[in-house]
């Protein structure tokens, strides 16, 4: 294989530099970085047909500073300076950078695509509204005119959602929108503006008693991978789901109560514990990703803050099936949840153990020992959350179900190495770029009883093209199912393979009976699949509602959800672009 023993590639540590496509791209804060272990780099080679060479000499880094000339601003004068009376001059731009910037999210395409210089759909006009008034006022506006209007939270959409494929407007709410305005303790609720970014938001709750004078301090429960760049609002409107889920819920279940602003006008729902005044107009902004307004306020659920109830444990299944029926014993077993739960699967676990630093240990003979072999067993995390007497409860009664089912406890080693990284994972994504190295993920929702045929079915249509790796893992539970997240690598050159390679992946969730989405929201990337998988009466459903909040078609237009797609079109994915012309 052309090994050279000790070799380890020249992985970045160098900040983007300002004004460049990488910084457009990058994961994450422009000076955080990750790196595969020298294990976890040595295991890619010997499953994935690499060697040293494949690791020396680095392409389309994307240091270049950006440049759009291609790519004017088509926005006429007039509505400029009108959109200006209403922000100030101060809070719009129109330089190529701004542009680019709030256009772009995180998928693997789009680094893909920066990487080359290769631009693809630019919002015209950039807008930062300093309030609910000025997201009302310029809602009007493009409204009159027929103007799209995109919205920006975070940044950290992996499903295109705020491509602006029609031109038009982006509103970043997150400039000036991301304050905490009221914590009611007496409800147990928190009043956000929707731009806030999650640690601010977490930071102001985790010290409530000192900025806010509440008797206790509490914390959001909402912690997705992308935490550290996404937004209270981005969370609901994308129905997002945190790592410690299984117990808090996902961002659907914590919201109570939104301010939102669509042509329609403006609405307030009622915060209510319950109600049974119709269907909610609440349940049908959830999930809608901008395609009927802009959510410029939540009223979501807090929780009290205590750490020390956080009890870790982790386990070695000897298979996948071993593992997955403990994980559903504990989710149906009617004691409550762990906050953190997660089983990953042989092929996962392999590369997890190296990651987390467990392989080569002591631990690696004894597990092989007691039957626990590489390529067979399977890791299990485990954190819980709540009152000090429910989380020791619900810790006694998972390890005895996880004793149960053959599994050899790993201490909270494992899982204190996941919780170390688990907002950096997503980093190693540069390094492997750097070297055409393709690391994506998917993700989809199944019931126990489809869960084996799913995960068998996705996973045969990935490795059927060779030397490309499939880890897979459950991380969020429910008494009638879980997701099946998969993650997917493999060295790959030609990006309109990558295209294929990914529609196949969505054919396959579709096929095998899996939700196209778990957590990750819908956008414009798994829009094409949505009339197909609810049916022409649910999508007409949804549908209605778009023709009534947004009669003109401009909140977030041309595809996202599928919205706005002709029959004829759903596959053609137009909104992409086409390699062919770039070679």
């Amino acid at each position: 294989m052309g090994k050279s023993k000790g070799y380890q590639p020249d992985w970045s540590e160098k900040v983007p530099e300002k004004g460049s496509y990488r910084s457009v791209f990058k994961w994450g804060a422009p000076d955080g970085f990750k790196h595969p272990k020298s294990k976890m780099y040595q295991y890619m080679k010997d499953q994935f047909g690499l060697t040293d060479d494949d690791f020396r000499t680095k392409e389309f880094e994307g240091r270049e500073q950006v440049a759009i000339p291609d790519k004017p601003s088509l926005i006429d004068k007039k509505h400029v300076e009108a959109i200006t009376k209403i922000v100030g001059s101060e809070n719009i731009s129109l330089s190529d950078y701004d542009r680019l910037f709030y256009s772009t999210g995180k998928t693997m395409e789009e680094a893909l695509e920066l990487r080359q210089n290769l631009i693809g759909d630019v919002t015209d006009l950039v807008v930062h509204p300093r309030h609910t008034q000025d997201v009302s006022d310029i809602v009007k506006y493009c409204n009159d005119h027929k103007i799209p209007l995109y919205t920006f939270g975070g940044g950290s959409s992996v499903n295109f959602g705020f491509r602006p494929t029609k031109g038009g407007v982006t509103l970043v709410l997150n400039t000036h929108m991301n304050k905490v305005l009221e914590i009611n303790e007496l409800n147990k609720t928190a009043t956000v503006q929707s731009g806030m970014m999650g640690p601010a938001y977490e930071a102001v709750l985790n010290n409530s008693k000192k900025s806010h004078k509440t008797k206790k301090n509490y914390t959001c429960g909402h912690f997705p991978q992308s935490f550290e760049y996404s937004s209270v609002g981005g969370w609901v409107a994308a129905l997002g789901s945190g790592q410690e889920s299984s117990y808090f819920g996902d961002a659907c279940d914590i919201v109570m109560g939104v301010e939102f602003v669509s042509p329609k006008g403006v609405i307030q729902t009622h915060v209510y514990p319950a109600t049974a005044s119709g269907p909610k107009v609440l349940d049908m902004i959830k999930g809608s990703e901008g395609c009927y307004g802009v959510i410029t306020a939540l009223t979501m659920k807090i929780f009290y803050h205590s750490p020390e109830t956080k009890y870790g444990f982790s386990y070695v299944f000897r298979t996948w099936e071993d593992g997955v029926n403990a994980c559903r014993e504990i989710s149906q077993g009617e004691f409550g949840f762990p906050g953190v739960m997660r089983i990953s699967d042989p092929e996962e676990t392999a590369m997890g153990l190296r990651l987390y630093g467990v392989a080569g240990t002591p631990l690696d003979p004894i597990m092989k020992v007691f039957g626990y072999k590489d390529g067979t067993r399977c890791l299990f995390l485990a954190r819980t959350c709540g009152e000090k007497g429910f989380a020791k409860n619900v810790r006694r009664k998972a390890k005895r179900i996880c004793r149960k089912h053959g599994g050899m406890s790993l201490t909270k080693y494992a899982l204190s190495s996941w919780e170390h990284g688990r907002y950096k994972d997503p980093y190693l994504r540069e390094d492997l770029n750097d070297y055409a190295m393709i690391l994506d993920t998917t993700e989809s929702g199944v019931t126990w009883d489809n869960l084996h045929a799913l995960h068998k079915g996705v996973r045969e249509y990935v490795k059927s093209r060779p030397n490309t790796g499939c880890l897979t893992h459950a991380s969020h539970f429910y008494p009638g199912g879980t997701n099946l997240y998969f993650i997917f690598f493999c060295k790959m050159n030609d990006m309109k393979e990558y295209q294929e390679f990914q529609t196949g992946i969505f054919d396959a969730i579709n096929k095998y009976g899996g939700s196209l989405s778990h957590h990750h929201g819908v956008g414009r990337m798994i829009g094409p699949w949505m009339q197909e998988h609810l049916g022409d009466t649910e999508m007409g459903a949804i549908k209605a509602l778009k023709q009534y909040f947004d009669p003109n078609n401009i909140m977030n237009p041309g595809g996202n959800m599928g919205m706005d797609y002709d029959k004829s079109e759903l596959k053609d994915h137009n909104w992409r672009i086409d390699w062919k012309k770039h070679k």
